[in-house]
């Protein structure tokens, strides 16, 4: 749709004009005040303007705005340093970027110029950004027919999802793991790139089975396939982790940062790699970016970073998430429209179904949802589908939680 002169996506919600925002809330431009259960879909996560982070970036971007590619920058050293010493193994090496998009389609050229190979292998649904490479790996193909072709020699396969699956977990995995297996077993796949077992875009929430992240690294290890792990929806303790590999101990070859990186404060985003990737691909892959780490975006993602891990943010996300699920389990435990609550950290998923044995999503009831809920001072996220996803900070205070879900749950309770 347009308006002002501006394109919209469908599930786009362009009638919120906010004049403010800070932790917390959001305030229109006619005053009312919304409690924030989206974050921008995983950016605000310690908050909206968090002081500190405002401070580094204003602090900076006195003194200079801009840096280009072949100009030193302190600012960015420091970063690169801070960020590289968070992440485990040998991922040492970093290309700047200015968004998800931009950091996983680095991950893609990267993988192909350093395997000498062309295949890449994404899951189905998922979201890695809005480019040609980055739909044509997560993307369902009807999704994207009108803007076809994509990029030849991508294969999708399905995501194994937990809840829509008729098989139990260990069964699931299995079977996805063959799958995998008859893929990469022809040692001609670059890549595999995938999130750490919980899809945080596309409007379902899906979750693999426990282990999925394990078996994938190691089958991408024995056929000499670089595996991409894309955290820039799960990064930066969203997931009860400061990163999402964490939970299963997984040293990726690639991955790839974003949203909450600059906690909302400015463009940022990162491919990291092994050295050993970057020195063979520098000058093959066109890791170049214009606009990709200025001073303010590294002063925020620098910031950050000190924050969460001062404050081991990630425990606060583990322990308001466990809270989340568990309020919300407990009172829709029997609404015939529910059938679904799960959650990793401070990402949780609702599914309101039209039928709970063929677990049909009811879009047209989550779409009255988010309307109600927004018109009784709740923000959750737009979607597509009757999957209410909702991310809210991770410092969120328990009151102000407290006061989310009982807006939700109500709204919820009455929905048809």
């Amino acid at each position: 749709m347009l308006r002002n002169h501006l394109i919209y996506t469908t599930y786009c919600d362009w009638r919120l004009n906010i004049k403010k925002a800070e932790g917390s809330h959001l305030w229109t431009d006619d005053g009312k005040q919304l409690i924030d259960f989206a974050t921008g879909w995983n950016v605000a996560n310690l908050g909206w303007n968090h002081p500190e982070v405002m401070e580094a970036v204003l602090g900076v971007t006195k003194e200079k705005t801009y840096g280009s590619l072949w100009m030193g920058n302190a600012t960015r050293d420091q970063y690169a340093k801070a960020l590289t010493d968070a992440l485990p193994g040998e991922l040492s090496a970093v290309g700047p970027a200015t968004g998800g998009t931009e950091a996983n389609e680095e991950a893609l050229k990267s993988a192909r110029a350093f395997t000498r190979r062309k295949k890449l292998i994404g899951l189905a649904p998922a979201y890695h950004g809005q480019s040609f490479g980055s739909m044509a790996i997560g993307t369902p193909p009807e999704y994207v027919s009108d803007i076809g072709p994509l990029v030849p020699d991508f294969v999708q396969l399905d995501y194994p999802d937990t809840y829509r699956s008729k098989q139990s977990p260990e069964e699931l995995l299995e079977s996805f793991v063959e799958k995998l297996e008859e893929v990469l077993k022809k040692e001609d796949v670059a890549a595999m790139i995938t999130e750490t077992g919980v899809v945080t875009g596309e409007g379902n929430m899906a979750l693999a089975p426990p282990g999925y992240l394990t078996r994938v690294r190691e089958l991408t290890k024995k056929y000499g396939t670089l595996l991409i792990v894309d955290e820039v929806g799960t990064g930066f303790s969203r997931t009860g982790k400061l990163f999402g590999v964490e939970h299963e101990n997984v040293e990726p070859d690639i991955m790839t940062f974003a949203k909450g990186q600059s906690n909302g404060a400015a463009p940022l985003g990162a491919m990291v790699a092994r050295t050993d990737i970057a020195e063979r691909i520098y000058d093959k892959a066109n890791i170049t970016s214009t606009y990709g780490w200025l001073p303010g975006p590294c002063a925020a993602g620098l910031k950050t970073l000190e924050v969460h891990q001062r404050d081991k943010v990630w425990e606060q996300a583990a322990e308001n998430g466990e809270y989340l699920v568990k309020s919300l389990r407990e009172q829709l435990a029997d609404h015939p429209l529910v059938d679904d609550v799960r959650g990793v950290g401070m990402l949780v998923g609702i599914d309101i179904v039209k039928d709970k044995q063929d677990k049909e999503t009811h879009a047209e009831a989550g779409a009255s949802v988010r309307e109600e809920a927004l018109k009784r001072g709740l923000h959750v996220p737009p979607g597509m589908t009757g999957t209410i996803q909702l991310m809210p900070p991770l410092t969120i205070e328990r009151d102000v939680l407290d006061e989310g879900i009982e807006i939700l749950v109500d709204v919820i309770k009455e929905a048809k």
